[in-house]
C-alpha cells in the first residue's frame, strides 16, 4: 500500500477517452461475449493503431479452451498485432481492454511499449493498472503508457458480474 501511494502516477494531460476508444470498446465488449459463450471469463481485447484507428487486433481470454494460463485477451492481442506490424514495438497502438490488465499482462504491456491502455472496468482482485498495483505507473520501469479506466464501465462489469452469477448458479445446481 505504501508503495502504490509513493508511485501514483499524476494523469497526465489529455488522457481522456475518445469515440475511437469507445467504438473499439464495443469490439473487445464483443469479444468479451465470444468468450463468456465457450465458458471463458469475458475478458475481450483491441489493439489499434493510435492515429489511423486501423484494428491491428482482436482477442479474448482462452485459458479453458486452449489449457493455457497465458492465454488472457491482453496477450493474446498483443501477440497478433506484433505478427500483424512484424515488430514487438508498439509503442503507437492503443490496447482496449474490458478489464484491469493483471500484473502479468502489465508486464507485457511494458514490454511491448504500447503507448496506451483503455480498459473498462477495475478489477480490485487483481488489477495492476489502479486497482491492487499500479506497475504502469511505476517510475522504475523503461515505459510507462498513459492509461485511461471507466470507458463502457457499466456494460463491461455487467457481463462479467451475469457470467459469474450465471456460473455460480449452474454450480449450485449440479450439487446433489
Amino acid at each position: 500500500m505504501i508503495l502504490a501511494r509513493l508511485f501514483r502516477r499524476k494523469p497526465r494531460s489529455g488522457a481522456q477517452a475518445g469515440a475511437l476508444d469507445e467504438q473499439m470498446m464495443d469490439l473487445a465488449l464483443e469479444q468479451a461475449r465470444l468468450a463468456a459463450e465457450m465458458g471463458e471469463v469475458p475478458v475481450g481485447a483491441v489493439i489499434y493503431h493510435t492515429e489511423s484507428g486501423e484494428i491491428l487486433a482482436q482477442a479474448h481470454n482462452r485459458r479453458e479452451c486452449d489449457h493455457d494460463p497465458l492465454a488472457h485477451a491482453e496477450l493474446l492481442a498483443i501477440a497478433e498485432a506484433s505478427r500483424a506490424r512484424d515488430d514487438w514495438r508498439l509503442s503507437d497502438c492503443t490496447l482496449v481492454v474490458t478489464l484491469e490488465p493483471c500484473v502479468m499482462c502489465a508486464g507485457a504491456i511494458v514490454n511491448a511499449r504500447i503507448g496506451r491502455v483503455v480498459y473498462g472496468t477495475h478489477d480490485p482482485k487483481g488489477g495492476a493498472c489502479e486497482s491492487l498495483y499500479e506497475v504502469l505507473g511505476d517510475p522504475r520501469l523503461n515505459h510507462r503508457p498513459i492509461v485511461i479506466s471507466g470507458v463502457r464501465r457499466q456494460a463491461c462489469a455487467h457481463i462479467l458480474s451475469s457470467f459469474f452469477r450465471d456460473l455460480r448458479a449452474r454450480r449450485r445446481a449440479e450439487r446433489p
